[in-house]
């Protein structure tokens, strides 16, 4: 641990005259897989984001293997041996996969049969399925994040940073991600790595660091931790008995059936399926990635259509119902929070009153045009009390925001509709310990108000923690249904592979 490839000393970062990060102090050492973690907020991406040259310290200084650096740009980080993964992907949507791996390292003259060649072969050393040469945008979130960890490894970075590597990551591929980074540190490279899933920082790491509202709390080696004592240096309390600790003991009764779904269609993802969500109750869906549980209920918010022939059923409230858009399903009460916040969520740009705002009035038949910044300023200030929403100010653009708080924005623009059916894709993905707890509460209100819940998630504690009934999904249509108290981790998994 004496041989530091990289150092950062009393690193500083203000926005508006308030620090992200505070006089931190961060080594990392060669060979090392070191463990950012922390709640949203707390200053990890702000940190790691200094050392791939992102974001340039106000104060402090960085120094990569004893020579002071400074990187202004990612380039220049690269150019002195840091690549990071981002937690959202940075790659071109326009480009094929073989093409994104190779940008910046092409040649004078390319040909585009070698370049594919080339990544079909790397891909396969890392056991990623992905085709070279599909374009990015046609990719899910799971592959799309395989593309950015084998450009950091081709690449061959000596430091590399993943920011919420595995959030997307079935567990099959997940064990392939681990298995990627061991190999990686016996080859010399030392790994930052940031999670959430704070078992996962418990096995993989030498070192853990954490951060709590932008100061180092403690660094210690890893055998030194439990999940208990993450989480207190985290938040400052033990949430051990609120977050996946207890097992249900009772389940809410079932409501009036609100959603039904008959033999849907929407190929090649959703194959014949049907499944019922009722009033009360929060309704769990698990699947590994490409089972349909997704474009199921994108299709049920008139996000993605269902097949023209033959496509199935859907009846919302005893109507028949088929949405070309999702502003006519929010205008009949179904309001779907999106896996993928970032191209889907929010206008980054924006601030925060203002996307909550735009939530509202995409409620509203197309004459409602004109914006009151009065109001949205209201309805906003409304919502970030009610979501504990962390930010300088209400006029804050949510780009700005950590990740967990930009959660809380979507959520919020949904809510703000007042829908009857709510359909939650990965509510908590890239979420901190104690934003969980207040996502779940809130989800848990929503059913004990008489309101509809689906909560579609790829994190079997989450779905025993949360439902009161379980839909496994796998090949496009549900396969299996449980009671959450009969429910357990290998049974749902069984039914979702096998």
């Amino acid at each position: 641990m004496n041989d530091m490839i990289l150092t950062l000393r009393n690193a500083t970062k203000l926005y508006a005259g308030v620090p992200a990060i505070e006089d931190v102090d961060f080594d990392l050492a060669r060979g090392e897989i070191h463990a950012l973690v922390g709640e949203n907020g707390a200053g990890k991406s702000t940190l790691t984001k200094v050392m791939a040259g992102v974001v340039t310290l106000t104060s402090g200084t960085m120094t990569v293997e004893d020579v002071e650096a400074a990187p202004k740009t990612p380039l220049e980080a690269s150019q002195l041996g840091i690549g990071m993964v981002f937690q959202e992907n940075s790659l071109v949507p326009t480009m094929t996969v073989a093409q994104n791996l190779f940008l910046g390292r092409e040649k004078f003259y390319n040909r585009t049969r070698g370049i594919n060649i080339a990544a079909q072969s790397f891909l396969q050393s890392l056991n990623f399925d992905v085709t070279p040469t599909v374009t990015v945008s046609m990719l899910g979130a799971a592959k799309k994040q395989m593309v950015e960890i084998a450009r950091a490894v081709l690449h061959e970075a000596k430091v590399i940073i993943f920011d919420e590597p595995t959030a997307t990551l079935t567990p099959e591929e997940k064990k392939y991600f681990f298995d990627l980074t061991r190999d990686l540190q016996r080859r010399g490279v030392s790994i930052v790595f940031i999670s959430h899933a704070l078992e996962e920082a418990l096995l993989l790491a030498d070192r853990i660091t954490v951060l709590r509202d932008g100061k180092k709390v403690v660094t210690d080696e890893a055998s030194k931790f439990d999940r208990a004592r993450i989480v207190q240096a985290m938040v400052g309390r033990d949430l051990s008995n609120t977050l996946y600790g207890v097992r249900k003991t009772h389940v809410r009764p079932t409501g009036p059936r609100v959603l039904t779904i008959r033999n849907l269609k929407m190929q090649p993802m959703v194959k014949n399926n049907s499944l019922s969500v009722f009033g009360g109750q929060i309704t769990g869906v698990f699947g590994l990635v490409g089972s349909g549980r997704t474009e199921t209920f994108k299709v049920v918010a008139g996000v993605l259509k269902r097949d023209f022939f033959h496509g199935g059923e859907i009846v919302l409230r005893g109507k028949p119902v088929r949405y070309l858009v999702p502003s006519s399903a929010v205008r009949d009460g179904v309001a779907y929070v999106t896996e993928d916040r970032k191209i889907e969520g929010f206008f980054e740009t924006s601030s925060i009153a203002r996307n909550i705002y735009l939530g509202l009035l995409s409620k509203f038949p197309r004459g409602r045009m004109l914006l009151s910044a009065r109001e949205a300023n209201k309805t906003g200030s409304s919502w970030i009390e009610r979501l504990k929403v962390r930010a300088i100010g209400d006029e804050a653009k949510v780009v700005e925001l950590s990740g967990g708080n930009q959660q809380k924005v979507v959520i919020a623009k949904s809510l703000v509709q007042q829908p009857d059916l709510v359909i939650f894709d990965e509510p908590t993905r890239g979420v901190d310990v104690g934003a969980i707890v207040e996502i779940h509460e809130l989800i848990n209100r929503l059913a004990d108000e008489g309101k509809a819940v689906v909560v579609i998630s790829s994190y079997l504690p989450e779905i025993l923690a949360l439902s009161d009934r379980i839909l496994v999904s796998r090949a496009g249509k549900v396969v299996e249904e449980f009671s959450a108290l009969e429910a357990t981790e290998e049974k749902i998994m069984y039914a979702a592979i096998h």
